[in-house]
């Protein structure tokens, strides 16, 4: 009997490749680097399962050149990249891993808070450079303690980084379309609020919010006029969620004090305008920025069990079971 075929689109850790290979053939992609689309449909014109990652795109288009997918995982929780619609229409399963990117996205929100607020990028440049001779009383930044946070995008994210904020006393503001409960309010300490009011109110203001129609650009030129002024802004929700050239504009009047980001708007690639880089006006202040690459779930035994959890999806897919994480119903 021909064992199912199960293309891996970026690079995993070898205990993955090793759970699909007790019962499928696995084409895996050993290196760093993203692969072509035209390598990726060159590799799955016969693939039984798919595993994909954020950079990946899969649309109509694609499925057309590959007739026999069943399953595909996504290792991830954002999945506007992929058109599940059309996985739906031809019986493919679509997986995402829901959970697992939860808590290590939210420690990194807070220590870009702290790296932001504290001046630490310019700390660090200042001590490279040789000219630090020992304390002098430069580089004075804003601490967590005393200010008020707000949190825009109170799902599993923001919920994770309000009980990270509790020893920090700050006070918590929210905005979500769905409110909590009074008694998550009470437990994380956090008010609910409308937008204008977290805007008008925060120095720390966190976007946490997924993409989607009603999301794009929420934090705009209007948003950010409503801020106070030296307000300092962090994204670790997507990065169109953010207009960065409102941002950039807002930087250099110095409107807003700083701005750090774990995403980016050119990433979002389902986009028909999506950008082809980050915008260069964002990088031209780099004593009020912080940006890292992506790095919300780059804790390694976190993506191990990310692609594990992937892999026992398309594992119960290819068995003719339904997969525990599945988004859409065949």
């Amino acid at each position: 009997m021909t064992r199912p075929k199960v293309v891996i689109t970026h690079w995993v850790h070898d205990e993955v490749i090793q759970l699909l290979e007790q019962s499928c053939t696995v084409i895996p992609n050993n290196g760093p680097e993203t692969l072509p689309r035209d390598e990726i449909l060159r590799r799955s014109r016969d693939a039984d399962a798919l595993m994909v990652f954020m950079p990946d795109r899969i649309d109509e288009a694609f499925f057309a050149n590959c007739p026999s997918l069943k399953v595909i995982a996504a290792a991830l929780k954002g999945y506007d990249n992929f058109e599940v619609d059309a996985c739906t229409r031809r019986g493919i399963w679509f997986t995402i891993v829901p959970d697992l990117l939860t808590e290590a996205t939210a420690e990194l929100a807070v220590g870009l808070m702290l790296g932001l607020g504290r001046t630490m990028v310019s700390g660090d440049r200042l001590v490279r450079s040789g000219a630090f001779r020992g304390w002098r009383p430069i580089l004075y930044g804003r601490g967590l303690r005393g200010s008020t946070v707000g949190i825009v995008g109170m799902g599993a994210i923001g919920r994770a980084v309000a009980a990270r904020l509790e020893g920090f006393g700050c006070q918590l503001l929210y905005h979500d379309p769905r409110r909590l409960t009074v008694a998550e309010e009470a437990r994380l300490q956090a008010a609910g609020c409308t937008l204008p009011t977290v805007l008008a109110s925060s120095d720390f203001i966190l976007v946490a919010a997924p993409l989607a129609k009603e999301t794009f650009h929420l934090i705009d030129g209007t948003a950010i006029a409503m801020m106070k002024q030296g307000v300092f802004l962090i994204n670790v929700g997507r990065g169109s969620v953010v207009d960065e050239a409102a941002v950039a504009r807002a930087l250099r009047s110095g409107h807003v004090a700083g701005y750090a980001a774990d995403v980016f708007e050119f990433e979002d690639w389902a986009r028909p305008d999506c950008p082809a880089a980050i915008l260069p006006a964002l990088l031209d202040h780099p004593d009020s920025t912080l940006f890292t690459p992506h790095l919300g779930s780059a804790v390694d035994s976190v993506r191990r069990e990310i692609a594990l959890q992937a892999a026992r999806d398309i594992i119960r897919a290819l068995a003719g079971e339904e997969p525990v994480h599945a988004v859409n119903h065949i």
